[in-house]
């Protein structure tokens, strides 16, 4: 295997972080996959869905959740040699069962299946129930970009969230994510989770021991907290908005609008009868549903007006966004999906950075596989 950037590393007060190659990282994932039971097809298509987050500097849903992948599926909650069957369909619809498998794979076949109904109808609309964590929704949605479509894609996710005036948690982090073609600028690309900021975000602050920005979470009482480990202690993430003065109830009707969208469309799992995602969590123990659910769309804009023509306006909207004038001290306005565009652009050269501690657990993980990690 390739060994990691030679000196590409640096220490700080509270972290020591590694860069590894995207084809260290490739490799290694899928073999992983592999030992777990993922046919060559599946586990390439894992590991792109996986390593798509690293890339795009989302490192709370790239490689680091794959020992979480591994621990679901040592329990039995992942089935890695999933048989995925169409439940329903219609020519412009469909009900997807994962078959319990990786929602990373899942999530991909949903969207084939959208964007095949999409090139003979215009567009399609396909909701998934039994399956799993399915990584950066972004990733999915992007797959409807090479057919000349927009893409939407949207999951819902392990109860952490209280809504508005609620000490309990009800809702995922359901993120939503839309990806549209441009013409000779960048496509635009929203991916955005409908809390303040995803639990992934809070893990990466509990590895480097800070603390939350204002707003994130609150305690079991109710009351606004900073503790990145207050999920531990009866604590819950807050709906994008962070309070009812700053439109909290906005961010939950967001989180409850993909809910109904990927789980009671489905007949998947909703509200706080979502499976977790830590393996050691149990399961609720009456659950509504299968697994958990997806939404994938796709949308061929020709059938709406000539691909051209929308093109050719969607790069001058994207060009007045960025012509716009910044606020002090800002370069420039960015649009969705540049942070995470230019983060690949400068990942591919230099290597995608891992907290140790993340090294440490793929190293557990490869002595588990007798798959040395470096």
């Amino acid at each position: 295997m390739p060994r990691p950037f030679a000196g590409a590393f640096f220490v700080s007060l509270r972290m020591l972080v590694l860069k590894f190659s995207y084809a260290h990282l490739h490799q290694f994932a899928i073999a992983v996959f592999k030992k777990m039971g993922c046919s060559d097809a599946h586990a390439e298509l894992a590991t792109r869905a996986l390593l798509a987050a690293d890339l795009r500097g989302i490192d709370s849903h790239g490689i680091a959740r794959l020992s979480g992948y591994v621990r679901l599926w040592e329990v039995q909650r992942v089935n890695a040699t999933s048989v995925m069957r169409i439940l329903h369909q219609t020519p412009s619809t469909a009900v997807l069962d994962g078959d319990q498998g990786l929602g990373l794979v899942v999530a991909q076949e949903a969207m084939q299946i959208a964007i095949a109904k999409a090139e003979k109808v215009g567009t399609g609309w396909v909701s998934v129930q039994n399956s799993n964590h399915f990584g950066i929704a972004g990733y999915h949605a992007m797959l409807a970009l090479e057919h000349n479509m927009i893409g939407i894609a949207m999951t819902n996710a392990s109860p952490l969230v209280a809504p508005t005036f609620s000490i309990d948690k009800m809702l995922g982090t359901n993120p939503i994510a839309v990806a549209a073609p441009a013409g000779n600028q960048p496509p635009f690309v929203a991916d955005l989770a409908t809390t303040t900021a995803a639990n992934g975000k809070l893990e990466l602050l509990q590895l480097k021991n800070q603390e939350t920005p204002t707003g994130w979470v609150q305690d079991q009482s109710g009351d606004p907290s900073t503790d990145a480990h207050i999920l531990k202690k009866g604590g819950a993430l807050l709906p994008l908005g962070s309070d009812r003065e700053h439109g909290s109830h906005k961010g939950y009707a967001m989180g409850a609008i993909v809910d109904l969208f990927s789980a009671l469309l489905s007949g998947a799992n909703y509200a706080p009868w979502v499976p977790p995602f830590p393996a050691y969590v149990p399961l609720p123990v009456q659950q509504p549903g299968k697994g958990i659910g997806h939404f994938l769309g796709a949308m061929r804009i020709d059938a709406f007006r000539p691909a051209d023509e929308f093109k050719k306006d969607m790069d001058h909207w994207i060009e007045g966004f960025r012509s716009s004038t910044p606020v002090k001290g800002q370069p420039q306005v960015l649009v969705p999906g540049d942070p995470e565009r230019l983060a690949e652009l400068e990942r591919k050269q230099e290597g995608i950075p891992l907290h140790e501690k993340v090294v440490s657990e793929l190293k557990t993980l490869g002595q588990r596989f007798d798959l040395p990690f470096e």
